[in-house]
Formats: C-alpha cells, structure tokens, sequence
C-alpha cells in the first residue's frame, strides 16, 4: 500500500470515528495519537500478528490494540464501502464486457468462487456446524472478481460445514438482476443473442445461464481449447483470493477474535483495502476514473448517480411474476449448455491464437 493510500484512510477515519481523535485525559496528558491506533490496527490486518505483539513497537496495550482494530474496520466499512464494495454500474459492466471480450469470452463479467478463513476460536459448541472438509471451524467468503483483481461481489458469514451449492443458494449475487434493476447486458455469440452476463465458474456450480464451466474430460480439440481457455481466465478470482491473503495476512492465518460480527467487519475492510490498492496501482487500462470524494478523502455518497428510485407498490402481482420469472431465466439450463456450445465455437473460430493446449 502506498502512502498516500495510507494516509487518505487514516484521515478519513479519523475525521469519521471521534475515537481516534488524540485527546487529553484529566491530567492534561496527551493520549494516543491517531496514527499509532492505526498502524496498530494495520499491523494486525496486515501481518496477523496478536494484539500482544504491538506494546513495544506502537507502544499501545492489548486491550487498547484490540479496540483500535475493531474501531478501525467499522469506520473503514462505514467510510470507504459505498465506493469500494459497490456492486458494477453501467460503466463498470460495460468495461468487464470489453476485457471479456478480448480473452474469447463475451459477456463474461468475472469468475466466482468460495474461501474457507480458519476460525481457531470458534465456541467448542459450535463446531459441528462450522467445520466441514477442512477437518477445522471455517467461514466461507463468496466473491466475483475480474482480471484486474478488483473484487466486485463479497459474501461472507456462511459456515465452513457449506459447500459452493448452499453459499449460493443464500448468496445476493443474482438478486439485483433478478428485480430487474441491473445495468442492461446484450450480446451476441456464434448467431445466438442473450441478455444476461454470466461468470466462470468450477464443476460444483450448477449449470445454470449465469454461469459457464469448463469441460472435465474434454474430447476433440474445440473441447479441449474451450477447457484451457476457461480454466485459464477462471483463476482471476483464485489470484484475487491469494493476492488479499498477500496483503492482509490476518485472512491467511486462523482467527483468533471470538463473535462473527467483527470477523465480518475485519474480512470487509480488507477487501475495502484491496480494492483501493487495485484502483491505486491499475495502469492497464490508461483511464483516469472520477470519484466523488471530500476533501479529507471521505466517499460521498449522491443517491442521485444510483439510478431510477425504487417505488413502492401496493398491487405487487406484475412484479412478482416477473421476478419468479427472472429467476427461471438465471437457472435455464438449456441457455447454460448453449452458451457453453456457442463459447465453444466462438474460441476456436476467433481467438485461436490465446490459450496454449500444448
């Protein structure tokens, strides 16, 4: 993380939660000051070392450390959420559409998958429920991420007990097309037209029209040209998941906080924190984004940019249908296996020359 980065996080924390303000006690002695209770919280997310650890270098107690991180990933979710948890708008949808298209994959808008972070201080009561094949207490981390590494969907909380197919099925991720109110999607593939985007994903999603996967024992060279491609551009989101293991190295290790709300908070902020460290460094694409910042860095939020408002309504019987609708369309089988059988052919009669099947 550069230090502008770090320093725009710090003030606007610090202008967001009066906690970290530095003040006098009744002595008139200064107190803590706002850069150590960050860089605490910062060497705890970003090493994953204990709170015990920070005395001699932060001069900052355990108990002190500990209320600093908690402080810290709330007013970081609170500040910085908005902009860098935002699910795509238009302009985003139609930028992941362009990258699709240029690795043989139209109307790709990522690749999924899940995480397991190790719980070391889950409650011996919850146990069964959190341990799954990982022999181990896990909570599980749903995330879409594209080839900049920029992670556009976060579901986290699911116990480790969970596979793919369950976190799914709770997951948020389709709600917003499913009402309707997602940017507009088209395509055209191999003569075929579609209207939803869809991601890469593993063998244990199911074959639904949102999701394309690869082939397991591919037979002819199309197959197994589609199978490389597929596979390839798939690990976006593997890399994501190593690169924010990389950088905040509390995610890699076991936790050791005891209530879920904070690890919740704590897994937030860091994808927060990655995705500012994405923005801070892209150079790919040579385009300077706008945001709507104050001066102290913080988001500012305009519910105007957010599109049409929501009217309520009384009389729900057309959007219900609609919606019920919506979701038959995502979970279309047929439209799984022929955008998969257009994917197929669009790879080998276009983008030939991408994938290596030595």
């Amino acid at each position: 993380m550069r230090r502008p980065v770090f320093l725009r996080i710090m003030n606007a924390v610090e202008e967001h939660d009066n906690y970290f303000v530095q003040k006098r006690n009744a002595a008139g002695v200064l107190g803590l000051s706002c850069l150590q209770k960050v860089v605490a919280a910062f060497r705890m997310l970003a090493y994953g070392v204990p709170a015990d650890a920070l005395d001699e270098y932060i001069r900052i107690g355990e108990s002190t450390a500990l209320e600093a991180l908690r402080k810290f990933v709330v007013a970081v979710v609170e500040v910085f959420g908005p902009e860098y948890m935002r699910l795509p708008n238009e302009e985003d949808t139609n930028r992941l559409l362009a990258i699709g298209a240029s690795r043989g994959f139209p109307g790709m808008l990522g690749s999924i998958d899940c995480m397991h972070w190790s719980w070391k201080n889950c409650p011996t009561a919850w146990h069964g429920m959190y341990r799954g094949h990982k022999k181990e207490p896990t909570i599980i981390l749903e995330a879409v991420a594209s080839k900049d590494l920029w992670i556009w969907h976060a579901f986290f909380g699911m116990p480790g007990s969970h596979n793919d197919i369950n976190v799914l099925q709770r997951s948020p991720i389709f709600s917003r097309l499913a009402e309707g109110k997602g940017p507009q999607v088209t395509y055209n593939i191999n003569g075929h037209d579609y209207s939803m985007g869809y991601y890469l994903a593993d063998g244990i999603y199911p074959s639904w029209a949102t999701f394309v996967k690869t082939i397991p024992e591919p037979q002819g060279n199309k197959k197994k040209y589609f199978a490389k491609a597929q596979e390839a551009c798939r690990k976006d989101v593997e890399r994501a998941f190593g690169v924010l293991q990389s950088r905040f190295a509390i995610v890699r290790g076991p936790a050791r906080l005891w209530d879920e709300d904070t690890l919740h908070n704590i897994m937030m902020a860091c994808i927060i924190m990655h995705n500012m460290i994405v923005e801070d460094e892209r150079d790919e694409y040579g385009v300077e984004q706008v945001y709507n910042f104050n001066d102290i860095g913080q988001y500012v939020c305009n519910y105007d940019d957010m599109g049409e408002r929501v009217t309520v309504s009384h009389n729900a019987a057309p959007e219900l249908d609609a919606f019920i609708q919506s979701y038959r369309n995502i979970k279309n089988k047929e439209t799984h296996y022929q955008l998969k059988a257009d994917l197929i052919e669009h790879l080998w009669q276009n983008h030939s020359e991408l994938y290596n099947i030595d």
